[in-house]
């Protein structure tokens, strides 16, 4: 039997992020991904002109209709929420497919380069503190990091020291393992900037779990680009459902994002259309 992930998020007509990302990743790696869209948008947020229809009301009712098909998932990967409701509504789904052999990853999508997103309230923030608390994975990047740790970013960045950098992430990210070894937790720290020993701007991914800590850097090609997250994040629940390692994952899923963030720096690829990893989805494929 084909595994199935549940992936609930936004799908936008535009942006390679999201569903868009998400849909084509997991299936790539031999994965079904069965979408369960939070909003509806004509173009991601980072355009200058978009339409966004809300699908807070129609989360449960995907629910309810799989719920009465007697579906299972394998996985279920959150990234996007446009409210608070609709995280009462992601709990809601959890209560009814997470098994004991259902993983659950949480993105919590937030804010980027130490700036809140749009849709961002203090209720949502105490309402993914619970989502991330719940997950078995999580891959926040480094604003959402300390937003869940309730960090000050401004003072992390000014941070020019690469191992006492990683320290203090590391130390941060700790927090956020539970105190129960019963429950394994894993999270990576995504999109870290430091410069290393030979003045080359890097970027870094870190993992942390209960029983392991271990950075993984690439050399910082191009600029920033919408999805990405979406893309690394798609990676990390397709390749956990198909059994692969996490260190693993994280190693795949950063070469596949440096051959992709290269060829759209190569041609002037705008930040918000997304990178240009159509081309490289099959370096994901396991023979």
């Amino acid at each position: 039997m084909t595994k199935k992930i549940a992936v609930i998020n936004d799908l936008s007509g535009f942006g390679r992020c999201s569903l868009t990302a998400a849909i084509s990743v997991i299936s790539a790696m031999g994965i079904q991904a069965c979408p369960l869209p939070t909003a509806i948008l004509t173009a991601q947020t980072g355009y200058p002109h978009y339409y966004l229809d809300d699908y807070t009301d129609k989360m449960d009712i995907y629910r309810q209709e799989w719920q009465k098909m007697g579906q299972h998932f394998d996985g279920i990967y959150t990234g996007f929420v446009a409210s608070e409701a609709q995280i009462d509504q992601i709990f809601h789904f959890i209560d009814t497919f997470h098994t004991q052999d259902t993983f659950l990853l949480v993105d919590p999508v937030m804010g980027d380069d130490g700036i809140k997103y749009d849709m961002f309230t203090p209720k949502l923030l105490e309402k993914m503190k619970a989502l991330a608390e719940a997950a078995d994975i999580i891959t926040p990047n480094l604003t959402e990091l300390c937003l869940l740790t309730d960090a000050s970013y401004d003072t992390i960045i000014e941070i020019t020291d690469k191992d006492i950098l990683i320290d203090v992430i590391g130390e941060l990210t700790s927090t956020l393992l539970p105190v129960d070894n019963n429950h394994s937790k894993e999270i990576i720290v995504t999109g870290i900037h430091f410069i290393n020993e030979h003045g080359q701007k890097m970027m870094g991914n870190l993992y942390i779990s209960q029983k392991s800590r271990k950075l993984f850097a690439f050399p910082h090609v191009g600029g920033s680009y919408s999805g990405t997250g979406d893309l690394f994040a798609s990676c990390i629940a397709a390749g956990k459902c198909r059994g692969d390692k996490i260190p693993d994952l994280i190693h795949l899923a950063g070469t596949f994002l440096e051959q992709a963030i290269k060829d759209s720096a190569e041609e002037n690829v705008p930040y918000p259309d997304g990178t240009n990893y159509e081309k490289y989805l099959h370096m994901l494929i396991k023979i």
